[in-house]
Formats: structure tokens, sequence, C-alpha cells
């Protein structure tokens, strides 16, 4: 994405005569935003290593050194943690590394995965983003920080010096399950996290590729937290037949199961064979990739096929669009019903939406990989096929409502069809509907910010 620039700014962080200024808070009025550079693409898509190649620490430092530590910082708000944000950077500007580090493990439990993964809304939401200026570089500051901390031995196990006779069951083990796991568990509590897959993780071991964040970080936290006393069940799916002994034998159950349900194309040809739900060709990519097991029955692959993603610049497409390439796809189609959105929103807009993030193109290492773009305001109205697989993608240009057609009907070769286009909310049937426990009007469980309790005691 294209970078506004402060006329005048220094690469770096030295003034006109060379030296370093004394104070922080200021740097933005004299040093660029650089972001962070990946290794070649050629080199990239031949395998499933992480390519995002860490800054020097004094890059590190200088970038840390722009934030402005304002005096209402919205990039606390906007991020979903609430991370001290001023607070480290100021601590990383002034070398105290360590202590940056406790502080970020004060409200984030795994800042090396969000640090990796998170799309990052609190930069948007940066005080000096909405002055005409790049904001600071908030996930490269965060992801540095931690890998720091692992590497000069800063974080280790820390289990509880009393234990109680509390019991909890956790339902899932996808990063807020991990988090709610280790804070239970330090607090002294027996935790044990239940996971139908054969690998605890949850999305960060099976849906987020390998090539974004490499599964020894996973494996590293897990260790971390069995020696806190967090006891994992893999291969264990709570449904209804099992939820109710769950719930005899805790004294609290968490549900952290996560938003599977798939948003579906509800057009002619969608029983095709070739069709897949997104996640489910993730799953089953990773799992191949890690050497995991997985159904080989039903082998979903996008080696050598015309792949078309329904999806258009979403984070999902995306990484299906990541994996199709370092598969060998013949060839990669992106839509979106969406109009397109600007590269670069422009101040006026910028003021409008802060420090909410603006709707502006992402165009990911994904896209640069595969040598594409996505293809906006464009409506899938059905596919065809030949010998029960799918052959064709039948497409339309719509208008920004999404209704009107505004250009003649299309047909697309394509052999596989991962459909990335969201999820409405948790799996319903099964665990949730034998409970009988209540949802919200968007179809999500119900429940509060206080006590976090649902419906059912």
């Amino acid at each position: 994405m294209a970078q506004r620039k402060r006329p005048g700014a220094l690469p770096g962080n030295r003034t006109t005569d060379g030296a370093y200024p004394k104070f922080g808070g200021r740097e933005f009025l004299i040093t660029d935003r650089i972001d962070s550079k990946y290794l070649p693409r050629d080199e990239r898509v031949l395998n499933y290593d992480e390519f995002v190649v860490p800054e020097p620490e004094e890059t590190t430092r200088n970038q840390a050194g722009r934030c402005m530590n304002c005096g209402v910082p919205f990039c606390h708000t906007a991020c979903p943690v609430n991370n001290y944000i001023p607070d480290w950077n100021e601590l990383v500007y002034r070398r105290d590394w360590k202590t940056a580090c406790i502080n970020l493990h004060g409200t984030n439990n795994f800042p090396e995965f969000t640090g990796r993964v998170c799309p990052a809304p609190c930069e948007p939401a940066c005080v000096l983003n909405v002055a005409g200026d790049p904001p600071v570089t908030i996930k490269a500051v965060e992801c540095a920080i931690v890998d720091r901390g692992w590497r000069e031995g800063w974080i280790g196990a820390q289990p509880p010096r009393h234990r109680t006779s509390k019991r909890v069951a956790i339902v899932g083990s996808g990063p807020a399950a991990l988090a709610c796991a280790q804070q239970l568990a330090r607090t002294g509590h027996k935790v044990h996290v239940f996971e139908k897959h054969p690998y605890p993780g949850g999305m960060l071991t099976y849906g987020i590729p390998v090539y974004k964040m490499h599964p020894r970080l996973l494996v590293r936290r897990l260790r971390q937290m069995r020696k806190e006393g967090v006891v994992f069940h893999c291969g264990v799916h709570i449904s209804g037949e099992n939820i109710g002994n769950i719930v005899k034998r805790y004294h609290a159950v968490v549900l952290a199961c996560g938003a599977e349900q798939p948003r579906d194309l509800n057009v002619p040809g969608r029983n095709l064979g070739g069709i897949h739900f997104a996640m489910d060709y993730l799953v089953q990519q990773n799992s191949r990739v890690l050497r995991l097991p997985y159904n080989h029955a039903r082998e979903i692959t996008a080696a050598g096929k015309r792949v078309v993603i329904p999806g258009g610049d979403g984070y999902t497409a995306s990484d299906c669009v990541g994996n199709a390439e370092r598969e060998g796809a013949i060839g990669i189609r992106s839509f979106g019903i969406s109009p397109e959105p600007p590269e670069l929103v422009s101040f006026d807009e910028q003021l409008l939406v802060w420090p909410s993030a603006p709707r502006e193109l992402r165009l990911t290492p994904s896209h640069e990989e595969a040598r594409m773009r996505p293809e906006f305001s464009t409506m899938i109205e059905g596919f065809s096929g030949k010998n029960g697989r799918v052959a064709r993608v039948h497409i339309v240009g719509v208008d920004a409502d999404r209704r009107a057609i505004v250009s003649s009907r299309q047909e697309v070769e394509s052999d596989f069809v991962p459909i990335a286009i969201g999820f409405s909310g948790p799996v319903y049937d099964g665990m949730l509907s034998t409970l009988r426990i209540e949802l919200n009007e968007h179809g999500n469980v119900k429940a509060n910010d206080r006590d976090y309790l649902t419906s059912v005691d």
C-alpha cells in the first residue's frame, strides 16, 4: 500500500547533524516510516517458510520513537486486546527491552502470534495517521519485542504458587481458548482443554498458513502452558452427546469453539465437485504441510488447477491465493461483490471514520506472489460442470448496491473453487443446541462483557 510521507523526513532516526535526539515522542518530525521487508517473491513461493525479514534492532528502536505518546492514544481502543502501545514503544526507544516485554505480556498472552497475523487495526487509529503521516509500525515493534524476549530467555513458565480445587473445561484450543487456559492455570485452577482435531491450536494450527506463522511458535507456547499445568485432550469432539457430562464434571465450562459456520453461495451448480468452503481447503493444506493426519478420502488441492476464489480482498481469500500459488495452480482469480475500495483513502475520507479503520484495498504478499489483483463488483450467478465436477463459473458485473447488472455475463473456466466469503457465527447444531443456549441478534452466543456468563448456568 502506498504511504504518505512528510516532506523532509529522513530515513532512520538521525537529525541533520547526525546526532540522535535525546527524547521520545517527537521523532515522527524527522523520521520516516520503514515498513517490514519480504524475501523475494521467486524465493518464498518455493516453500512454506516465514518470509518477513526482521529489521535491525536500531531500526526498530527508531520506528518506536515515532510514537507521539499521545494524551489520548486511540491505538488502545482500536487494539482488540487493549495493548499499552505507547508505553512499550517508549520503553523500546529507551532500550529497555525487558520491561517492554513484561508490559506487552500484561495485556497479550501471545504477542508473537498477533505480531505476525493480526490485521493491526491499531495502526489506522494512530494519531499520526489522522494528521496525514504514516502511522507507527506498531505490529512490527510488537513482534520484535516478543521475539527478543524469547531469545534472551525472559519468557518462561509461570506455574502458580498455590493450587485451587476448581476444575475448568475449555471447549476449543484456538487463540482465545489458549489465552483463557493460561490465565486460569496461573490463577491455580485445574484447566482441561478439549480439541476436536489431533493437535491443539485451532486456527493457529489448521487455519493460518504456515508461511504466515511457523508452527514452532505454537509448540513453544504449548510447552510453556503444559509446565503451568494445562492439560490438553486432542481428538475429542465436544458435541451434543457429551457436553452434558462435561458440564457435570467441571465447576465451569468455557466455550471457545470459534465462529466456524461459513457463509455459502446459494446459486445453481453449488453441489458440483471441486467447490469447497475455504476453511476446509486451508485445514487440509496445513495438515499436509505439517504432516498431520487428515481425511485422504476427500482430497482438496489446488495443484494443477484453475482456481476461482469468491472472496475479493478478504484475508481468508488471500490465504487461499498464497496456498494455491505454492501448490502450483495453473491460474488464480478472486472475485468480490463489493465495489473496489481505493488503495489509499484521502485525508478527508480518513477523517470521516477515524479512529476506525477505513475501507482500503488490502493487497497482500499473496497477491504479489500470484501476480494478480482481486476483482470487484462481480457477482457469481452459478456454476456449470462436466462429469459432476465444476468446469465454469458464471459471473456478472453489478453496481455499488450489488443489485443492478452493469455488464454482460461471462463464463470463467475453473475446476477448483474455495468459497471465502466469511463466517456467520458458531455452529449451532450439536453442542449449543443441546445446551439450549441463548443467542443474540447476530446468531452468536449471548453474553455480556462483565462476567461473560451465558444463559446456561
